[in-house]
């Protein structure tokens, strides 16, 4: 197929180009630069009248990562993003906030996420019941607009069913919280549609020539994606787009962020010379990814295996208090590492705040010589946990935990955040184990 016929084919919805499967149900993002530019101005109006101090944004993966990237990039203090479950970082985000002039934008496309209801669950508790203070974004009919409305939230924002969660960075779960952190929604959006323009063209198309980039290196054995620069922490959105996108059948583009060489990596540069080059690079990478999926012959659009880890979280937590005991041998897992082939995983079921903490344990991984990735959870199980479990059994996962505190209760529910973010590091461990991945648990403090 020439370039040309692919470009036509993608702009004509055809799903042929992939599997031939539902493909064309989720193309929706193609257009949703131009919808949300015809839509600014009412949503500018709201934001004008809207009152609060600082806003938080509840969501898991494709409803939090496009955000948080802005958040980072356009350094909004007053905007926080809370997407894990660790009792320490809720008690410590509630400490600073000021309930009485916070606004909570609880984010969710299927409106039952369960770490976004349980996060929703508390903080409509703590405000005194005062749904107020809260605005959903999610798909029309889902059982998130069902209690948005029992709750008298200020108000509801409807995504496009059409488009999936880690397409939607340019749809009202991305453009609402770019309205609330005061940036330039329109100036965001029109740029994105000069990319979306630029997407058309058979030559001189940036997304096409990403994406044959991607497909082709891919083809040539070099599956490591190198996304540089990180700047404002954009490979955080990138990682759940390829992996999520590409990460199945035994095949994937598995996404970089810390820099190194070998003959299985492929750099690809991310261009953000102005912030509001965001709006894209976000369509850019969209458009790139569903041109390598084209290559790699995979449906991107859909994430199979994603609700492996959710259905072993559920079975733990009915089976009561997880055990997340340290298990296997670290020293074995890095040197069963492949340079050249493999790629180590450090997936960090701890309090964001001690991030910095896994440093020795990144420095022994890289000295290894193969690609290195880290992830905090719950949140890569919305974002990499695909491609760990359905790309290729490349991966050596090394998983860390730390002292979780006190348990934190969540309304309505017989466990709390504690017990929650244990089952649900002990519910992918199982899933990645079953699935005959090389895995190891460590404590955080035993690292040095």
């Amino acid at each position: 197929m020439s370039s040309k016929e692919l470009v036509e084919r993608i702009w004509e919805r055809d799903p042929s180009v992939w599997t031939g499967g539902d493909e064309a149900n989720w193309l929706g993002w193609l257009d949703e630069p131009i919808r949300m530019l015809e839509r600014v101005d009412d949503l500018l109006e709201w934001g004008t009248a809207a009152d609060y101090d600082s806003a938080v944004l509840l969501g898991m993966g494709g409803s939090s990562l496009a955000p948080e990237v802005m958040r980072r990039l356009f350094q909004v203090d007053a905007f926080h993003v809370l997407d894990t479950t660790h009792p320490t970082a809720i008690r410590r985000l509630e400490e600073q906030l000021d309930l009485e002039r916070t606004l909570f934008i609880v984010s969710s496309k299927s409106g039952s996420t369960l770490e976004t209801r349980s996060h929703a669950d508390y903080f409509y508790e703590r405000t005194g019941r005062n749904g107020q203070r809260f605005v959903a974004v999610t798909d029309p009919g889902s059982e998130l607009e069902s209690l948005a409305s029992e709750r008298g939230f200020y108000d509801v924002f409807p995504g496009e069913p059409t488009i999936g969660g880690r397409y939607s960075a340019l749809s009202m779960f991305g453009i609402v919280p770019a309205m609330l952190m005061g940036l330039d929604v329109r100036r965001l959006l029109e740029r994105a549609e000069e990319m979306r323009e630029a997407c058309r063209l058979a030559e001189g198309n940036p997304g096409l020539d990403l994406g044959l980039s991607m497909g082709e290196a891919w083809r040539g054995g070099r599956d490591k994606i190198l996304v540089i620069p990180n700047t404002g922490g954009f490979g955080l959105w990138v990682e759940q787009l390829l992996a999520e996108s590409t990460g199945k059948h035994g095949k994937g583009l598995v996404p970089v962020l810390l820099e190194t060489d070998g003959p299985d990596v492929q750099p690809q540069e991310v261009r953000l010379p102005d912030p509001y080059e965001l709006g894209q690079e976000f369509f850019r990478w969209e458009f790139a990814t569903a041109v390598a999926g084209s290559i790699l012959e995979i449906h991107p659009f859909g994430q199979p295996d994603v609700q492996a880890a959710k259905d072993k979280t559920n079975e733990v937590l009915r089976a009561g208090e997880a055990t997340i005991d340290p298990e296997g041998s670290l020293d074995e897992a890095l040197e069963s590492a492949k340079p050249g082939e493999d790629y180590i995983a450090i997936l960090g079921f701890i309090d964001p705040q001690r991030e910095s903490e896994l440093e020795p344990l990144v420095a022994r991984a890289q000295a290894t010589g193969c690609a290195l990735t880290t992830g905090l959870g719950p949140r890569y199980l919305h974002s990499t946990g695909q491609l760990h479990k359905g790309g290729p059994n490349r991966g050596v996962f090394v998983q860390v935990v730390d002292d979780l505190g006190e348990e934190l209760a969540i309304p309505g529910r017989d466990f709390g955040f504690r017990r929650l973010i244990a089952a649900q590091a002990a519910g992918d461990y199982q899933a990645l184990k079953e699935r005959g991945r090389r895995i190891v648990r460590v404590r955080l403090e035993d690292i040095v």
